[in-house]
């Protein structure tokens, strides 16, 4: 898919990654584009930014988990816009615990993590399929291609977010809908370097994987995978060479994994036992 002409919807794109991505589609010329983020503030300014830039945004605030906002989402882009080709669920949370975590953090990172491509998905689709034409762009993370020690609930999700991209492409290909899943693996976001600085082992495990890039990076390998309707989004070379070893041996990977982050230990109570 080319985004030139495209109407696409993007939430948690106030921040990071999804900022990012609303300037990168508004930059190759998207006809509109609707921001939305939990942080209103946020989305609003980057909507006056691509304004700025001479492109065509609005914005909202949404909870990324809430299936009404969602669908209310949809139906700004047809009410400003006339219509919908790319849905970028792209929102998402990590809590840094390990299997112990509480049920807050379980739930709620199965509500943003999963639930929330679920009811993207479940909003995108109607008008899609009825012009047999769209794009749902999931963002996932090499934590659910790999692991990301430190984190279950994070590792967990997802890897249930990388299974959905998959079940709606095989489901949903012939049918003229295209899916991606994103999955980076360090991204130079703050969440992220406070993560680093405050020693929180997760964030360590994420730099021990691989550089870290920046989120206009990761921004100009979507579009590039749109363009190749590439199942799987890797920003980092590095991640689909460590899936590709984990898929042809996954003692070897385990192995390999455990030995190269030694320090790894999980946040939850007694190391996570």
């Amino acid at each position: 898919m080319e985004l030139t002409g495209r109407v696409a919807v993007l939430t948690g794109a106030g921040h990071g990654m999804g900022a990012a991505m609303a300037a990168r589609f508004a930059a190759a010329g998207a006809r509109g584009i609707v921001v939305s983020d939990v942080d209103g503030r946020a989305a609003n300014a980057v909507a006056a930014a691509i304004t700025a830039a001479g492109g065509r945004a609005v914005a909202r605030r949404a909870d990324a988990a809430s299936r009404s906002d969602l669908r209310a989402l949809v139906e700004v882009a047809l009410t400003e816009y006339g219509r919908l080709d790319v849905f970028c669920s792209n929102a998402g949370v990590a809590f840094g615990t390990g299997v112990h975590a509480s049920d807050e953090h379980w739930r709620r990172s199965f509500d943003l993590n999963v639930l929330q491509h679920v009811y993207a998905a479940q909003a995108a689709l109607p008008t899609m399929l009825a012009a047999r034409d769209g794009y749902l762009v999931i963002t996932a993370s090499s934590a659910g291609l790999l692991t990301l020690p430190g984190d279950a609930p994070y590792s967990v999700t997802k890897h249930a977010a990388v299974a959905l991209a998959e079940w709606l492409a095989v489901t949903y290909r012939t049918r003229g809908i295209r899916v991606s899943a994103l999955c980076p693996l360090g991204v130079r976001t703050p969440f992220l370097v406070d993560g680093v600085r405050a020693n929180h082992p997760a964030a360590n495990a994420v730099v021990a994987m691989g550089p870290l890039i920046e989120p206009d990076e990761v921004a100009e390998a979507v579009v590039a995978a749109m363009a190749e309707e590439a199942l799987l989004i890797l920003p980092h070379a590095d991640a689909g060479d460590a899936y590709a070893r984990k898929a042809a041996d996954p003692d070897g990977w385990l192995r390999e994994t455990v030995a190269g982050l030694p320090s790894v230990r999980s946040a939850a109570p007694n190391g996570g036992r």
